[in-house]
Formats: structure tokens, sequence, C-alpha cells
């Protein structure tokens, strides 16, 4: 890929891009350091089954820790104190597992937390840094500093290299708000994303910056040639948008896409959209992606409210697929096809009926560290 100079970008106080010092953003199916979490600690997330979601959460380290460590954040003593507690009652080895102390607004680090990017040097090691983007809870809820905050915390507790991804305006260089869920890399060069979150003035996180500005500030950061764009996101989607819940690389030139069959869903229009446009997309050496269906679940409901279940919200770990399921019938139809997708790996199906009542599922809760 030919390394560009970007103006209009600073990276911190210099103008020196991780992607011109040969830094990328690995897919999630590379190789990792470490997952992190934040333990769930804000009960306005999950209400009444805040208890439930703990027990989720283990299942999820549990996991995890067969192939990977994995880095859990608390805001305090006591909620360190009741995560060890659960852990524990679940059979995690805690040798596995890394815990720090960082307050937080909320539980979703997909989202504010660091984006890690990765290089190897001219004798082959990794070296690994981070991307630190603004976060300003969705454009839509109002406490979200402390999340925003995170990215130095971490970048402080790892002694990594950290690029805080600003753009210039006309009042100065200000943060790009962009959150891990709302993009999904295949390591190759390309990224998907969706109008629906990046461009839309409802819930605009950039209001100010054009569509081909904020390709190149994904190309300068993340290390990526070209932007795939998408129509939008699922109902019940409170992100406006995310494509986590809606396609998903799972492999270079193959793309996993949520299937709606009922033509009377509000899914049904936008998801059909979307696998529309994927099928008139190709990889970058000029083959038609390859484009597997994965069934939407049921729609799930929680006091009246429609919630954003899907497949999708997948999470890959070193050694397992974590996958959510919501007790509906096309639970084992996508589990089937990602086992398919996934060969090397075991995929396991993780309750999340419990989780989505937070509007989020496993991929929400989770950020991979490369190694």
């Amino acid at each position: 890929m030919t390394r560009r100079s970007f103006p209009l970008l600073r990276f911190g106080s210099r103008r020196v891009s991780a992607s011109s010092l040969g830094f990328r953003m690995p897919a999630e199916w590379e190789s990792h350091r470490a997952t992190w979490l934040v333990w769930p600690h804000n009960r306005a997330d999950w209400e009444v089954k805040t208890a439930a979601v703990e027990w989720c959460y283990a299942e999820i380290v549990r996991h995890l820790t067969d192939g990977e460590r994995v880095a859990i954040v608390v805001q305090n003593h006591r909620v360190e104190r009741r995560a060890r507690r659960t852990l524990e009652r679940c059979g995690v080895d805690l040798a596995s597992v890394d815990i720090y102390r960082i307050p937080t607004n909320r539980s979703w680090i997909r989202d504010f937390g660091p984006l890690f990017v990765r290089r190897r040097s001219p004798a082959g090691q990794s070296q690994v840094a981070m991307t630190d983007w603004g976060f300003n809870g969705w454009a839509k809820y109002r406490a979200w500093q402390r999340d925003d905050a995170m990215p130095a915390r971490i970048a402080g507790h790892l002694k990594m290299r950290r690029f805080e991804v600003q753009v210039k305006r006309s009042d100065g260089y200000k943060p790009m708000v962009l959150e891990g869920g709302s993009i999904d890399v295949d390591g190759q060069g390309s990224l998907l994303t969706t109008e629906e979150c990046l461009l839309s003035p409802v819930q605009a996180r950039n209001p100010d910056l054009s569509k081909e500005i904020i390709e190149q500030v994904l190309e300068a950061s993340l290390g990526i040639c070209r932007v795939l764009w998408l129509q939008g996101g699922i109902a019940g989607d409170d992100t406006h948008g995310h494509v986590d819940g809606v396609a998903r690389f799972v492999s270079a030139g193959t793309v996993a896409a949520a299937e709606e069959s009922n033509s009377t869903d509000p899914n049904y229009v936008v998801l059909g959209a979307n696998a529309a446009r994927l099928k008139q997309m190709e990889t970058l050496q000029g083959k038609p992606l390859r484009v597997v269906p994965i069934p939407m679940p049921r729609p799930v409901y929680f006091d009246g409210q429609r919630l954003p279940a899907s497949y999708l919200n997948f999470y890959v770990g070193n050694r397992k697929v974590l996958v959510p399921t919501f007790n509906d019938k096309n639970d084992r139809v996508a589990l089937g096809r990602f086992a398919a997708l996934f060969p090397t790996r075991e995929v396991v199906g993780i309750y999340a009926g419990d989780l989505i009542l937070g509007l989020g599922a496993l991929h929400c809760v989770t950020q991979q560290e490369p190694d």
C-alpha cells in the first residue's frame, strides 16, 4: 500500500500517522495477546438483569482464557471483589486474568476502548500500538467523559504508544469520533462500515467531516486501503447503524451477513439492501466477495422495547468463536454456519438474552489486543 501524507490530520502533537509507520489494524481472527472487557457496573444498562449479566461475562472469560489472557477493567475494589468471586465460582483460572482499576461510565469497551494496530519490524518482531479516537456517548447519552479517557489510561498501564486521532477543524485540531462497533476490517486493507452510522445527520458523530475526509482518516489511522459502505444497521440498535450487527468479515474475501426472511420485519429492507451492495463488491484482487447469509433470530423484546439481537455480534478469540444465542430456532443454524466458517476454532454459543437488554452483545463488550 502506498503511504500518503495527510495534512489535515494530527496524531497527538505530531502529524505522523500509524499507517505511515507501517501499522495496520489486524483482523479479529489474527493472534491476540489478550481480550479486554469492562466488568458490569452501571445498572442503567441492565437494570434487573445486572446480576445475570455478570454470569454471562464469567462465561465469556472462562472460554477466552482457554486460549489467551483476559484483561478486565473494574471501577473500584468493591467491583473487583465481586468480579473475582463470580469468576472463581464459574471455574475461571484467575492466573490468566489481569485486572485494572480504571473508572468508566459504562461497559461497552468495543466502542470507547482503544483500537489496536500492529506492525512487523525488519527483524520480524511484532510491535503493537493503539489508536485513540474521540467518544461522545454515541452522540446520544450525556455520561461519556470517563469512557473517552480510557484509552489513555490503558496506554499508561501497558506503556504503549498511542496515536490520538485528530482532524483539523475551523477551531483547531479536534478528535475524530469513532466507535469500534461501527467498523470491521479484514486485516488485508478493507474496512466495512455503514452510511447510517458514519454519514447520517442523526446522532452525527462528525457532522463537519465529509465522506472523503472520513475515509482518509481511517486509511491513515488503521492502515486500510478502502472503505466498503453498507446502508445501515438493525432495528433496536441505539448506536444508529453499527456494522457489527449486520455484516462482518470472517476471512479475507468472505463476509457473513445478517439475513431477514420475514418481509414484514423492519430489518427486511435494510438487510436486503446491504446484501445487494455486498454482492456488487470485490476483493482487492478484483474477485467477488463471498457472502454467507446468517439468519436473524426472531425479534427480541423487553418491556415492549425491540432489542438489537443478531448473531453477527460474535467475537473471535484465539481458540474459540463466541456467538450470542437467544433460545431461538435459528441458534443452531447460525452456530452451524459459523462452525463451517471457522473450521480451526471451536464455536461456542453464549446465551445473550440478558446481555442484549443493554442493547449490545458479545462483540460490544470485548476488545482484542494483538500480540
